[in-house]
């Protein structure tokens, strides 16, 4: 009941500041309306598509907001009866005998034909929790679209678009950094190619997404985007990396978006570069043991209904254990950090 008095007062306090920390971990995680990175809110459609009245009034009022000249962008556009038809880019079809260097390269011209959003709503809700099976759904919606995207949203096309790309495997390189006293966040689809590491993405900074499948290791790749973020005035804070997506599109699985959380501060210069190469090592691992994402197999794609979606809550219990000691190994990098679904950079 109420009894405790002052005595059971700072325990609780801190309790519910740590349950406040947790929600909004948890919240950024899912995209949630009214996000802010660098300081900056942006909204997330949440109505779906065609967009409902309240929530396109909202993003005019928004980008009116944000926007240099105010209102007089938004009535321009709005009031306009001549804008130009904006071509719909067509969906990359490759024939076997393409390379992977070269359909990857597509992909990314694909991801950048759809254009970054700037107008601070995100078009498409994505919520990190939901299954695989779910999210490809979203982005099979968002080729039909053809709407501006963000960060988060090219990172679930990269996956559609090269799930049927066995022998490349894919994974989650959030970023965190830091930039005039406010924090920024991004992401990408980090992949994985005969043994050299790559990159899928949108950013509003070319230097900061796609990276040709060339670099002998991950810590390479981590260092090559630390370095551009240099040249942009951030500070690199937290990298989190996340496991091998599995190509079945139909999987039930969620994504593991944050396997290994590094305070590259903390960390210093060497031992950052060891966790990194610890991470790849895992996810190699994982695949050569076979409890990594399995390629689709018949008995999956015949069965996915409920029963099966009953069963693949305990591996996902599963997974979430088997990250627990890579935390017990680092305690302190393993402190709730907002996830990197938000802008990028922004100087």
């Amino acid at each position: 009941g109420k009894a405790g008095g002052a005595d059971g007062a700072a325990p609780r306090q801190r309790e519910a500041s740590e349950e406040a920390a947790q929600r909004e971990e948890e919240q950024e995680d899912d995209g949630d309306e009214d996000l802010r990175d660098g300081g900056v809110p942006f909204f997330v459609n949440r109505g779906g598509l065609p967009v409902n009245e309240p929530t396109w009034e909202r993003m005019w009022r928004h980008v009116a907001k944000i926007h240099p000249e105010g209102d007089k962008v938004a009535q321009r556009i709005r009031g306009a009866t001549d804008l130009p038809k904006i071509p719909i880019p067509s969906v990359p079809a490759f024939q076997l005998s393409t390379p992977i260097p070269e359909r990857l390269e597509a992909i990314q011209r694909y991801i950048r034909e759809l254009q970054y959003n700037h107008t601070g709503t995100q078009f498409f809700e994505i919520k990190k929790s939901r299954p695989l099976t779910g999210l490809m759904d979203l982005a099979k919606e968002m080729t039909k679209e053809a709407l501006p995207i963000k960060c988060l949203e090219a990172v679930i096309l990269g996956i559609y678009l090269t799930n049927n790309m066995t022998t490349l495997e894919r994974f989650p390189i959030s970023f965190k950094t830091h930039f005039s006293g406010n924090y920024f966040r991004h992401i990408v689809l980090g992949v994985n190619f005969g043994g050299r590491y790559g990159a899928l993405g949108i950013s509003r900074r070319e230097e900061l997404m796609y990276k040709t499948p060339t670099f002998r290791t991950l810590s390479e790749l981590v260092f090559d985007f630390e370095e551009a973020y240099r040249r942009c005035w951030h500070t690199l804070k937290k990298v989190k990396l996340g496991q091998y997506v599995s190509h079945d599109p139909h999987s039930v699985e969620q994504i593991e978006w944050k396997h290994s959380i590094l305070d590259v501060e903390k960390l210093g210069r060497e031992d950052f570069r060891k966790e990194l190469e610890r991470h790849a090592r895992d996810m190699r691992l994982k695949i050569s043991k076979g409890a990594g994402p399995p390629s689709p197999t018949k008995d999956r794609k015949k069965d996915v209904s409920s029963p099966q979606r009953g069963q693949s809550s305990p591996h996902r219990r599963n997974s979430r254990g088997e990250r627990r000691p890579s935390g017990e190994k680092k305690p302190a990098d393993s402190k709730a950090m907002p996830d990197l679904n938000g802008y990028q950079i922004r100087v």
